[in-house]
């Protein structure tokens, strides 16, 4: 059996570097590490990870916390893009990506705590926090590593990364009243969530901005499975007066808003201008392209995992709450003449 000596032997390094290059530490250089690697490959020598965890009593693990059902995470774009910048910094730092989904908060809680109390974790990546979230209450106190992709309410000392969703929900509504919209109907997603309250405040600082009053009438909650989007999207066309624009707080959204507003014989954006939120890849396959907020997902996700891994590496995080720029990409569902002609 090849053991961390021989690779030591080939590559010309001490056993120990040989270790930090398996953990990728950031004191080798890249021609050491390259060459150890090479010669791990030509030998044949796969780290024991359980060992290692063992002596070391760490996992080597992540734990990623859906905050929804598998079936609603992995049907929405957004989860997608951001396993994929997680993932990028997991398998290229030699960590394993534990996935925890739950149909409700209660059971969410209860497997995060689950993972972390019985170390199958090192820390934990939350999505989606909520306005009172008791479950980043109880890690915080129990000093559990984490990170959150989101903003957290009364929470002094944290890490996370976040996209600025005020300035983002202000700029794209604040881009239709420029258009001379006045009655903007706002579709958001669930009141418990931060980035849905965050989106509401931006929303009506642009209103308020132009002297335009906050018509509740024109504001509605849609589940997190997206399933009543359509429903919603008719009952705010049926008030008089009608919206003239749509402010969407999630682009999956738009797919139901878009069937309500052709269903009532209107055209868009002539007749109702549309604007979405996070540029999901199939936003410019949509009829007409939808003009929407582009937020940085994937590098949310790659500064969200090597956040914690610094973190449990002991290394210094500044600042501990990342915030990442976002940009209104404009098509043809608001109206406006794209930026691209």
């Amino acid at each position: 059996m090849v053991t961390i000596k021989d690779v030591a032997r080939l590559a010309n390094v001490s056993p120990s570097t040989v270790s930090r290059v398996i953990s990728d530490h950031k004191s080798i250089s890249d021609e050491t590490k390259e060459r150890v690697r090479q010669a791990m490959e030509e030998l044949g020598y796969y780290p024991n990870f359980i060992a290692r965890s063992l002596i070391k009593r760490s996992s080597h693990a992540l734990g990623l916390i859906l905050s929804r059902s598998t079936e609603s995470a992995f049907s929405n774009p957004f989860f997608a893009e951001i396993l994929r910048g997680i993932s990028k910094v997991t398998q290229k730092r030699q960590y394993t990506l534990v996935l925890s989904t739950a149909e409700n908060y209660k059971d969410e809680a209860k497997q995060c705590l689950q993972m972390v109390m019985e170390r199958r974790v090192d820390g934990l990546i939350l999505l989606a926090p909520r306005v009172n979230d008791e479950l980043i209450r109880k890690l915080a106190q129990n000093k559990h590593p984490f990170v959150v992709v989101g903003r957290v309410n009364g929470l002094q000392h944290h890490y996370a990364v976040n996209n600025d969703n005020i300035q983002a929900a202000y700029s794209a509504v604040r881009h239709l009243l420029n258009l001379g919209h006045r009655r903007i109907a706002f579709l958001n997603g669930p009141a418990e969530y931060t980035f849905c309250q965050d989106r509401y405040q931006g929303y009506c600082m642009a209103l308020r901005e132009f002297g335009v009053e906050v018509d509740e009438r024109y504001i509605r909650h849609a589940q997190i499975d997206h399933k009543d989007d359509y429903e919603l999207g008719k009952e705010l066309l049926n008030l008089k007066p009608r919206p003239t624009a749509f402010f969407v707080a999630d682009d999956l959204m738009v797919i139901g808003i878009y069937r309500a507003i052709k269903e009532a014989k209107l055209k868009i954006p002539q007749d109702v201008a549309v604007i979405g939120f996070n540029d999901d890849a199939f936003a410019t396959l949509l009829d007409p392209p939808l003009t929407t907020i582009r937020i940085p997902i994937y590098e949310m996700g790659k500064a969200a995992a090597e956040t914690m891994i610094a973190v449990l590496n002991g290394e210094e995080v500044n600042p501990p709450q990342k915030i990442l720029s976002s940009e209104l990409v404009i098509r043809e569902s608001c109206g406006a003449k794209p930026l691209s002609q």
